[in-house]
């Protein structure tokens, strides 16, 4: 095929003037056949208002003699032959010499298991992901195609059942602990804007393969080629669903409101997982005197992957506890903060924009005068501020955005890095001294504590003159703000360390030349921003078997290798990938 870069239309003209616009550049005539396909669509809005279309197409002609043809008589440099990069694990069953295998054969029983629970063959015991975020999924997914049939741990509910409990959390329900914004199926990304776009090299195809298969389990198609792709929590949360189905009509196994609370190394390169299936009326994990409550489960398997998440604080100590190599690492931490949508769309798009265009994201960075860098993160455009907390008597938040962005606000976190060295200072000066590796997890949750006092449980809100001032004010908001959870007014600059506060309020007056009214004193900050990636990294080596521990693959965002839900799910297939080359059938 073809490859077509940087072809400009206007945001008013439709497919056919696509088509011409092809038909020119390769000098096609009107009746020569041909199709195409749009791989990506990105916004050129350097003449504001005057916006342009900037298209990449792949075209496809009837033969390669004739696309060698057109292109001998192309001259245009950005023209040339192409090919689209096919994922060498995308077939439903594998074999080393790239035949699809019959029907799948399944023998022998796993142990400790219902006994209709079967092996794959070449595998002993079936492999066990731990965690049903995007990475978790993914790897279950081709893991499931490949005919091994996994075992899928989910400390929380299904999405459908989690999208419930959620709603009675923010209309000022219990919080549970187990089933929240961070736990449950889909993990951390359900309850986000959905966003797809990633910064990763993706030579293998996989990131076409993770789109295709979103948009194969219901999200829209133009996730494919936008330069923006999303997707929307209330898309997103049937999405996963269809992919953990199809994990079990597969022959997969997925285990919901079932925590892993031990890990073992076993014999035999074995290790044994001991998982508590909570059962209690009303959702609770414990009974009336706080102990844990509902059946133990017990597994063996020889392959086990940790899609833990980057808030499972508890799995973090456990596996600490059990020796498991990590590693405390940088992350970032801060406030939200919320404009009206429209204010954005002005200074993305041009005053007197002449086309009707969707709610603009944006992404801000600044360098600060003490060399720490301040940016925006998960931006939200046509989005709330959600409270996305997961343990009681401690409060964090997160961006969320519906597939239509239609809320009236834009929000984003704007966060600064902080190093693990940073982090010790900031807890010695508060009188909590944590000399070991989940120091960082300790911050977060200092940090939490603090944002739940100042709100009395619920979201602290404030202008942002208010914030510069140090105070609660009095004034009213000139815009209504738009949240999932309950708010109140507080004082932000009590929550967080004195540098980051300051980093903050350098960072939002320095953007103020890029989007006017950015640094407004109307400006409604919210917090606390804590949970933008894991707190820690499990050592894992080129074989992504983690450090010292064969048998176990760290995986994903809260293992430390990811940073959103594409990259979580790359990870993931590449975790799968692994495991289906070590097995003797595949």
């Amino acid at each position: 095929m073809i490859r077509i870069t940087q072809l400009k239309l206007t945001p008013s003209q439709d497919r056919e003037a696509l088509e011409k616009a092809i038909r020119k550049t390769l000098r096609i005539t009107a009746d020569e056949e041909f199709s195409f396909e749009v791989l990506r669509q990105a916004v050129d809005a350097r003449k504001k208002p005057d916006l342009f279309y900037v298209y990449t197409v792949s075209v496809t002609l009837p033969d390669e003699k004739r696309e060698r043809q057109v292109l001998k008589k192309c001259r245009d440099r950005n023209v040339e032959l192409f090919v689209l990069p096919e994922y060498r694990y995308s077939r439903n069953r594998l074999t080393q010499d790239g035949r699809i295998r019959d029907e799948k054969k399944q023998s022998g029983s796993a142990e400790r298991l219902s006994t209709d629970s079967k092996v794959s063959p070449g595998f002993r015991y079936r492999p066990v992901i731990v965690g049903t975020g995007p990475a978790g999924l993914f790897c279950g997914l081709l893991l499931a195609r490949a005919g091994l049939c996994p075992i899928l741990i989910e400390r929380g509910e299904r999405a459908r059942e989690r999208v419930r409990s959620v709603g009675a959390f923010w209309d000022g329900g219990n919080l549970d602990p187990e089933s929240n914004v961070q736990f449950g199926e889909g993990g951390a990304g359900t309850f986000s804007d959905g966003k797809l776009n990633t910064g990763i090299k993706d030579p293998e195809g996989r990131i076409r393969f993770i789109l295709q298969t979103f948009v194969d389990a219901g999200a829209d198609p133009e996730i494919l080629y936008s330069y923006r792709p999303h997707v929307g929590t209330d898309v997103l949360t049937s999405v996963v669903t269809h992919i953990t189905d199809e994990i079990t009509e597969r022959g997969g196994t997925v285990y919901f409101n079932t925590k892993l609370e031990r890990l073992t190394a076993a014999e035999e390169g074995t290790w044994q997982l001991e998982c508590r299936k909570k059962h209690t009326a009303g959702g609770s994990s414990s009974d009336a005197d706080g102990n844990p409550s509902g059946e133990m489960i017990h597994i063996t398997s020889s392959h086990v992957v940790l899609a833990i998440g980057h808030s499972a604080r508890d799995t973090f100590r456990m596996l600490k506890e059990q020796g498991i190599r990590m590693t405390a690492k940088a992350f970032a931490v801060g406030l939200r903060i919320q404009h009206p949508q429209d204010m954005i769309d002005r200074a993305m798009y041009g005053d007197g924009c002449p086309y009707a265009m969707p709610p603009s994201p944006y992404k801000l960075t600044h360098r600060l005068s003490d060399g720490r860098g301040v940016y925006s993160f998960c931006m939200c455009p046509g989005g709330y501020v959600v409270n996305a907390s997961s343990e009681q008597g401690m409060l964090a938040v997160n961006g969320m955005s519906y597939h239509d962005r239609s809320s009236g606000n834009a929000n984003s976190a704007v966060v600064v890095t902080v190093s693990p060295e940073e982090i010790a200072g900031y807890l010695s000066e508060a009188g909590c001294v944590q000399a070991d590796i989940l120091q960082g997890m300790e911050f977060q949750r200092m940090l939490e504590k603090a944002a739940y006092r100042e709100g009395g449980g619920c979201i602290p809100l404030q202008r942002f003159e208010d914030y510069r001032n140090r105070e609660t004010g009095t004034k009213d908001f000139c815009f209504e703000p738009e949240l999932k959870g309950k708010w109140k007014k507080g004082n932000l600059r009590a929550i967080l360390p004195e540098r980051i506060g300051e980093g903050i309020e350098e960072g939002i007056l320095s953007w103020e030349r890029q989007i006017p009214g950015f640094s407004s004193p109307e400006a409604i900050l919210a917090g606390v921003e804590s949970r933008t990636s894991s707190p820690v990294r499990i050592e894992r080596g080129d074989d992504l078997q983690a450090s010292d521990n064969p048998g176990l693959y760290p995986c994903g965002e809260g293992a430390g290798y990811a940073g959103g839900i594409t990259s979580a799910a790359a990870d993931g297939l590449r975790v799968a990938e692994a495991i289906i080359d070590a097995c003797p059938i595949c």
